[in-house]
């Protein structure tokens, strides 16, 4: 089972993104509201989802819920279009030490937190020239916050028209 840690952005911030300019780029896909998150940790494929939520229960012992800062423009990343997130470094550092020799993959650059809000069509790594689609958009403005007070385990499932999320279960921060 392909897994990941995530936290969702607020109603309200979901609404300001939807608000945000989508103009038809070829090559260029538009994720969807219920795509919008923030990988704290991706964990690739896992067998047994039971070993990470076992490992994210100590996560209760980190205090009160953290406020996760989006903005104040968009950026690209790489062959995505994403608004930055900022102030859930703490959480994933803590994410990452709790589930820490889980998944099948290992992530060996910093966390950079974000949503991503559109995609370069097509297979990754194949040049400059598709992600310079993105660059036209980069810049949008969107400054918002939202209270992160729970962390998921999420399922993907990749699929041609867009991932498929899954929300397997949830872990309250602050929690005993």
């Amino acid at each position: 089972m392909r897994l990941f840690i995530a936290t969702w952005p607020s109603p309200e911030v979901v609404e300001a993104l939807k608000a945000m300019p989508r103009p038809a780029v070829e090559g260029v896909r538009w994720t969807r509201p219920d795509q919008w998150h923030v990988t704290l940790r991706f964990l690739g494929q896992v067998p047994d989802p039971g070993v990470v939520l076992a490992g994210l229960t100590g996560l209760g012992g980190l205090g009160p819920p953290v406020v996760a800062r989006a903005g104040p423009a968009t950026a690209v990343l790489g062959s995505v279009l994403c608004v930055p997130v900022g102030g859930l470094e703490g959480l994933a550092s803590a994410v990452c030490r709790a589930t820490a020799g889980v998944g099948g993959y290992q992530e060996h650059r910093p966390f950079r937190g974000h949503i991503t809000v559109a995609r370069v069509q097509g297979r990754p790594g194949r040049g400059r020239g598709r992600a310079s689609r993105l660059e036209p958009m980069a810049g949008l403005g969107l400054d918002a916050s939202w209270e992160v007070d729970r962390v998921s385990l999420v399922s993907s499932q990749t699929r041609p028209e867009g991932s498929r999320y899954e929300v397997l279960a949830e872990v309250a921060l602050g929690a005993a």
